[in-house]
């Protein structure tokens, strides 16, 4: 499935949020097989505390393995230690590794209630793609994301 107009929706702790809008985080790691293209914008929402979308990256590449290759490919770029490496994979078969790039932080997180309020929106337990009315409807929510994605998407969203 090759959408011009489709982006990704990242659920990702804080800690590892701001580590990839920081660019010392540039492997984020998901126990299933990730099907998406490079350059594929990935609007990232911050969990918990947090609980905002802050800021969005490109994806470079995906690298689809069993955990043991993705983490002797990627370890020193995941921004995690093997013994939480291991814990996230316990009992999974496969794993993906995305390279991120381009990071972008939103001058203003977008909070949870304002992505609602725009209409309705669930942030994914991982990851979820996003569509042309997703992406408009989530533009609405926040000057921040609107001017992000008129860059990437500009079909998707418009003024």
């Amino acid at each position: 499935m090759n959408d011009p107009e489709r982006a990704m929706l990242l659920s990702v702790h804080p800690r590892f949020a701001n580590a990839i809008l920081a660019g010392s985080k540039t492997v984020e790691v998901r126990r299933q097989r990730v099907a998406a293209p490079p350059g594929t914008p990935v609007l990232l929402y911050a969990t918990a505390p947090t609980m905002a979308l802050v800021g969005m990256a490109r994806i470079a590449s995906v690298h689809v393995g069993s955990p043991k290759d993705v983490w002797s490919a990627h370890h020193a770029k995941t921004g995690i230690t093997r013994r939480e490496y291991d814990a996230y994979m316990d009992g999974a078969t496969q794993a993906s590794g995305l390279t991120l790039e381009n990071p972008v932080l939103f001058d203003e997180p977008v909070p949870l209630s304002a992505l609602r309020a725009a209409g309705t929106f669930h942030p994914p337990q991982s990851y979820r793609y996003l569509r042309s009315a997703d992406l408009r409807q989530v533009s609405e929510a926040g000057p921040a994301v609107r001017s992000a994605l008129r860059k990437v998407l500009p079909d998707a969203v418009h003024a």
